[in-house]
């Protein structure tokens, strides 16, 4: 049944140039004006957050679009007094839209006497009042079982295999793709049956944790325009070595499309000198200047998918039809034609 009352959206700190862009393509949709609630999220001298929601939200249909990505406790905590103030005013259902979910790759434990920190953020969130998330690529698909709440998983593999299709135009004979470990053969499989490519692994060893002694590639890349695809970059260390490792088994170029640009530390350095020809990332978290002054970094939107995404959850249809790359044609209207 459709609501009566019109979906709002509230943001954080994390990634306000995001949420506007979403706020501005649901007007589009919408046909009228969809702005951001007006609020104030701060900090007091000793760094506690404070959150002052100035408008009325009560029975409201409420969207608080908040990546937890560095600073990854601040922001996780922005969140979760988001939302105690916006079920404090009485808001009729309250959706966390999370593009990076922070702490998702401490998913199990790997050893012993180490927490599963994925679970105890999936309670804070729930306990704190979240009805619904809406997130993007989950590290882990079973994360989204931590959750005693729906839990909505998009997918950057649609988006991914429109600009590869897009930028590749006459060349996809030649494209292969390339999972840089033997957990994300899943993931790379997945983009290579959207795009009718072939897939081959790079398999690493690690001698201790952050140090990789060595990387076999399984498959003939030969020739080929490989694109490594994963779902989070970090320092890029692993990255730029795949990349080194699939050129001296002879790829005429590597491309990398990765939906998470955490870049921390010296990434963007070590992408900028890498022998990758571009390194393609979504804006699920905010890019620094550092990042998008960098040559070879390219950033694509996920504003249109999020908005529809919000849109078919505020109407009641359905969301996973958004994991088909013909869904997003009309969607990514212009930026992308297929022929």
């Amino acid at each position: 049944m459709p609501a009566i009352t019109e979906p709002k959206l509230i943001s954080g700190n994390a990634n306000l140039s995001l949420a506007k862009s979403i706020a501005r393509r649901m007007s589009m949709h919408r046909g009228m004006q969809v702005g951001l609630v007006d609020a104030r999220v701060e900090r007091f001298n000793d760094q506690e957050i404070f959150v002052e929601v100035y408008e009325n939200v009560r029975g409201e249909d409420m969207y608080v679009i908040q990546p937890t990505s560095n600073p990854a406790n601040d922001n996780l905590m922005e969140l979760l007094i988001m939302t105690d103030a916006l079920r404090r005013s009485s808001a009729a259902r309250i959706t966390a839209v999370i593009p990076y979910f922070g702490y998702a790759r401490q998913d199990r434990r790997a050893k012993a006497r180490t927490p599963i920190s994925a679970k105890l953020v999936a309670n804070l969130i729930t306990q704190a009042g979240v009805d619904r998330v809406l997130t993007l690529d989950l590290h882990a698909a079973q994360i989204q079982g931590f959750f005693d709440i729906p839990v909505d998983n998009l997918y950057a593999s649609p988006i991914f295999a429109l600009d590869i299709e897009h930028h590749f135009k006459g060349q996809l004979q030649d494209v292969m793709i390339v999972s840089p470990d033997v957990g994300g053969v899943a993931r790379a499989r997945e983009l290579a049956k959207r795009i009718n490519a072939p897939l081959s692994i790079v398999d690493k060893r690690r001698e201790k944790a952050g140090e990789v002694a060595g990387m076999t590639v399984i498959g003939d890349v030969k020739g080929r325009k490989c694109i490594i695809v994963d779902d989070i970059c970090d320092t890029a260390g692993t990255l730029c070595k795949a990349a080194e490792t699939l050129m001296e088994a002879g790829a005429t170029e590597v491309h990398s499309y990765i939906t998470h640009g955490v870049l921390s530390g010296p990434a963007v350095e070590r992408v900028q000198n890498s022998v990758m020809k571009s390194l393609v990332i979504t804006d699920s978290i905010e890019p620094t200047e550092k990042v998008k002054e960098a040559r070879n970094i390219r950033i694509v939107p996920t504003a249109p998918m999020f908005a529809q995404a919000i849109l078919n959850i505020w109407n009641g249809t359905s969301v996973s039809s958004l994991f088909e790359t013909e869904t997003l044609v009309p969607i990514y209207e212009g930026m992308y034609q297929r022929d």
